[in-house]
């Protein structure tokens, strides 16, 4: 299972229409409204065989409103 986090940067207006599209998808376990250069930052988990760089082009990149991101990979959780 590979974890990792995009920062989404969304369309003047267009952050609550993304984040309930992410919601309907239901393919990010989490997903916040963050203050900066971004609008949204989601994070998502992946089987191991899945090309991340492909799953955020063909899921997210694709929304209405999606200006642009920064994926962020994760490499260990610490407890």
């Amino acid at each position: 299972m590979k974890t990792f986090f995009v920062q989404i940067k969304c369309e003047i207006g267009k952050t609550y229409a993304v984040s309930d599209a992410l919601v309907a998808m239901e393919i990010a376990s989490e997903i916040y409204s963050t203050a900066g250069r971004f609008d949204i930052m989601a994070k998502f988990h992946v089987d191991n065989g899945v090309d991340i760089g492909l799953f955020v082009n063909d899921f997210l990149l694709r929304l209405d409103g999606v200006k642009d991101s920064e994926t962020i990979i994760a490499f260990k959780a610490f407890h």
